[in-house]
């Protein structure tokens, strides 16, 4: 039924027609971002929705969907076809039109494009902008909910947002500084690779996996030419990342991450108050065992952060066991490392190193050979001034993004949520500018 018929006094007051040099039918291609479309016919359904019945502008007609190139026609395709719109209130919209088909040299045969619409898509542009918006700024299960949609469809419209952005947006572009890192997204070793611009703080690349295939991956879409142009690459000390840098990027100098480095003393003092605590528990010492492992958190803590217990505990251990307290003072002075300019850095070092390597603890002495491969690396990260920390901050906010809607199906689908969030891929709101 014409939804004229129920507004026929309205129009006879003064809509019907044009008001202020507009017509009606504008106005409708206004309100669900029709944007230059004709405007046929509106009407309710028998479901009691709204249906805008719309065509393309001549101009606009005989498009490929995917390239969007002028093609010859091939058939009328399956017949009229509708796209969900933005709501009119409490009611749903949709917009009609046909769908015919093209035969495109490139892509085959393909649904001609619409100006309101992605290919590919039963939803407006306008619809799907808006999922994506909220996407970013509360849960998928919210969006869903107030965009009356079901959660997996809030996925697909995510990536192909993303695709659709992504294709206008050279993310690689002018790349000098970056960052490599993983994260787990899901039990069982399952990992996604991240690469960030520090310069511009963006997330430009993800995928699926934590090896060296993974990283050869990003420099094969990155080209050979943009591979030289990269300078510093952060990273850990990882042989997957460091092997492909210094392969495909001759020009880079890899920066190995302070927070890794300090991490691995602290991991071989703690080794080391193991030992001391599986020592003292086989000769009968409960005492001393209860001590060493009560003073777990007072190793680990940098002194100015130490409570007065703590301070205590410490102080203790320096007076009864001289191993724990040698371990515990290599940890600190390889942080000092990080505090200090970069010449000076550089001679504690190497200080550090010959100290580790007759120190006579197993895990420093392993961990001294490491550091000492990791050396041009090490140095390298303290001229430079470079670290992680942009890509630690852009991997929390991923497993923020995962906890918030209480995990993905795939790691595509978080990947698409990544990218509309820490990409600058997220477009405004319908009707918005940015």
């Amino acid at each position: 039924m014409p939804l004229c018929a129920y507004v026929s006094g309205f129009l006879r007051s003064g809509i019907e027609g044009s008001r202020n040099g507009m017509r009606k039918t504008r106005v409708w291609a206004g309100l669900l971002g029709l944007g230059a479309a004709v405007v046929e016919n509106v009407y309710f359904s028998d479901q009691g929705e709204v249906v805008v019945a719309a065509r393309p502008r001549w101009s606009d007609r005989d498009l490929c969907g995917v390239c969007g190139q002028r093609c010859p026609g091939f058939d009328l395709g399956e017949g009229r076809r509708r796209w969900r719109a933005l709501d009119l209130g409490e009611v749903k919209a949709f917009v009609e039109a046909q769908a015919p088909r093209v035969s495109c040299p490139e892509h085959g045969v393909v649904v001609c494009a619409v100006p309101w619409a992605r290919h590919q898509s039963r939803f407006t542009r306008s619809f799907e902008d808006q999922v994506a918006w909220l996407a970013v700024h509360c849960s998928k299960s919210a969006t869903a909910e107030l965009m009356r949609v079901a959660w997996r469809t809030v996925g697909r419209i995510i990536e192909r947002v993303v695709a659709d952005t992504g294709r206008r947006a050279d993310l690689l572009a002018d790349l000098q500084r970056i960052g490599i890192d993983e994260i787990s997204h899901r039990k069982g070793q399952r990992y996604i690779t991240v690469v960030i611009d520090h310069d511009s703080g963006r997330l430009v690349w993800a995928a699926r996996g934590r090896d060296r295939k993974t990283v050869f991956a990003f420099f094969d879409q990155l080209g050979e030419a943009r591979c030289q142009e990269i300078r510093l690459v952060s990273a850990d000390m990882a042989a997957w990342i460091s092997g492909p840098v210094a392969e495909r990027c001759p020009n880079a100098v890899l920066c190995i991450d302070a927070f890794h480095v300090v991490q691995g003393a602290t991991e071989a003092l703690d080794q080391v108050r193991r030992d001391v605590w599986n020592e003292a528990r086989r000769a009968g010492q409960d005492q001393l065992a209860h001590r060493v492992k009560g003073a777990r958190f007072a190793l680990w803590k940098n002194p100015e952060n130490l409570t007065v217990r703590q301070a205590g505990k410490l102080s203790e251990i320096q007076h009864t066991n001289r191993r724990l307290y040698r371990a515990y003072l290599l940890k600190e002075q390889l942080r000092q490392i990080y505090r200090l300019p970069a010449e000076a850095a550089i001679a504690l070092l190497d200080r550090w190193i010959s100290w580790a390597r007759r120190c006579r603890l197993p895990s420093f002495v392993r961990l001294a050979k490491t550091i000492t491969a990791q050396r041009p690396g090490i140095i390298a990260a303290i001229e430079h001034g470079l670290s992680n920390a942009r890509v630690e901050a852009a991997n929390t906010t991923i497993r923020l993004i995962a906890r918030r809607a209480f995990g993905f199906h795939s790691a595509e689908a978080l990947i698409a949520l990544a990218k509309l969030t820490l990409s600058g891929l997220c477009p405004p709101l319908p009707g918005r500018v940015t």
